[in-house]
């Protein structure tokens, strides 16, 4: 190891350069403040969670300027999802457009993959200013004063740096090594303690159009499948088993018990009668992903904050995923602009992110846990969502809004510096019906490029400012 160096002072340093990463990192750096994205691995480099969902694609990925990169770069369109769950035998199919608030230009989402998608995002940091470094592994936090200043990292030579900033965030994933210095402890799910097997296929086959790119989720005797179409050619599959019934299993020949597995669940098995699996390149290794459901106890302290999988993780049915992390990116990136800013309190700002986020984690979470019941059929399904979401939709209303990532009560966001003609904008209204939950709110206000002004979610809590990237406190509207 070369000898230590220390290093100019940032605002913010970012550890992980995944889709959360990237999003924080762009959405501080567009308020002018100075920013640094550590990345151990070097882009681009395999990942899973490749289905996204309408509210990231018609929301987020616009506030960050890449809907175009998106739509040029030729990912599969996915318009809704088909399950075999439950004691329906035939397979079921929802669609994004069945609910008013997915309806028209915003109803599909894609699947991704993640090795271009994460790389698309990340260059898009680099050109809004973020001082993005790769193959720089993040050791440890920096603490003085009662807070954490800053961090200590290996570089790409090998050399030992330390930096500091006012924040640090941690969107380095489930294998951080600093979400510890947070304080308290990470909490495992009782209910959600599973075991992924996965890997790539060529040639499977593909469900009549329009539902040929939507992933589909299948169930059997030991867990579930996805099977994801990321191209016409190449499928993503993997088994999602029982930590009891996985253990002894993946110990042999990996190869084999995937074939094991497909050969024990119909549909899947029907759908990759004539593929073949890959076995060069990066799709080429069966790997293998401990799915342990988790909440860390706390999402931040002074000087530090916790954004996607650092901070918590759920089962990966729904395919939450990148939505939670470029969520909680965009709930954090607020906090942290509105805390540089001096206005507000620091521990009004990011209480307002813990509790933003932790509502809709838990959102996820309480419904899968009534949809892994099996012995139920989908109209019970779409009750139980209506339940969880309380809001105003239909059953099936309900199911799409919360599997599309837009059934939380969270405010609006805003593309800031958005400009746009009054023409423009009633052709747009005309397209979004009323909205009142999050995933419609940021299609809409990413495409109008402005606030709608809510209600706060808990009592004395802080709403979005009119630009969508700050918090403001809650100004009653009066007669």
């Amino acid at each position: 190891m070369e000898q230590e160096a220390v290093e100019a002072d940032y605002d913010v340093v970012v550890v992980g350069g995944g889709p959360g990463g990237s999003t924080v990192a762009s959405f501080v750096a567009m308020q002018g403040h100075k920013v640094l994205l550590l990345e151990k691995e070097e882009f681009p480099r395999h990942q899973i969670g490749e289905s996204l969902l309408p509210s990231t694609v018609h929301g987020i990925c616009r506030l960050l300027g890449v809907t175009d990169e998106l739509a040029e770069a030729g990912f599969q369109r996915k318009n809704g999802g088909t399950f075999r769950w439950g004691v329906n035998p035939e397979p079921w199919t929802f669609d994004f457009a069945v609910s008013e608030k997915f309806s028209g230009p915003t109803s599909f989402a894609y699947q991704v993959e993640r090795m271009k998608f994460d790389q698309l995002l990340l260059e898009n940091s680099r050109r809004k200013g973020v001082d993005v470094r790769e193959r720089c592994a993040v050791v440890d936090v920096l603490e003085g004063d009662g807070r954490v200043c800053g961090v200590r990292y290996d570089d790409s030579d090998g050399v030992r740096r330390e930096v500091r900033a006012a924040y640090v965030v941690d969107a380095s994933g489930n294998l951080s090594r600093i979400q510890s210095k947070v304080g308290g402890e990470r909490r495992y799910s009782e209910f959600f303690q599973n075991i992924a097997l996965f890997g790539y296929f060529e040639g499977g086959k593909r469900m009549p159009a329009p539902k040929s790119g939507n992933i589909i989720c299948a169930s059997f005797s030991l867990g579930w499948f996805w099977y994801i179409p990321l191209s016409e050619e190449l499928t993503s599959v993997g088994a999602v088993l029982r930590r009891d019934a996985a253990v002894d299993l993946i110990q042999g020949d990996r190869e084999k018990v995937l074939d094991q597995l497909i050969a024990e669940c119909p549909l899947v098995a029907d759908m990759l009668s004539d593929a073949r699996r890959v076995t060069e390149g990066p799709y080429g290794e069966i790997r293998v992903r401990k799915d342990y459901s988790y909440i860390q106890e706390k999402f931040w302290r002074p000087g530090l904050v916790l954004i996607g999988d650092a901070a918590c993780f759920i089962d990966p049915l729904f395919s939450s995923g990148v939505h939670l992390a470029t969520y909680s990116a965009l709930l954090a990136a607020r906090s942290i602009n509105t805390a540089l800013r001096g206005e507000i309190a620091e521990d009004d700002c990011f209480g307002e992110y813990e509790e933003r986020y932790r509502r809709e984690y838990y959102l996820f979470h309480d419904f899968l846990v009534q949809f892994y019941d099996v012995d139920k059929d989908e109209r019970a399904y779409f009750d139980e969502a209506k339940k969880v979401t309380r809001g105003a939709a239909s059953e099936a209303e309900s199911f799409v809004e919360l599997v599309g990532g837009g059934a939380s009560d969270e405010s609006a966001l805003v593309r800031a510096g958005a400009m746009i003609s009054d023409e423009r904008k009633s052709d747009l209204l005309g397209q979004i019906p009323k909205m009142h939950w999050e995933g419609s709110r940021i299609q809409a206000q990413a495409l109008l490029g402005e606030s709608s002004g809510d209600q706060p979610v808990r009592e004395g809590g802080l709403v979005e400012s009119v630009d969508g990237m700050h918090w403001a406190a809650f100004e009653p509207a009066t007669s």
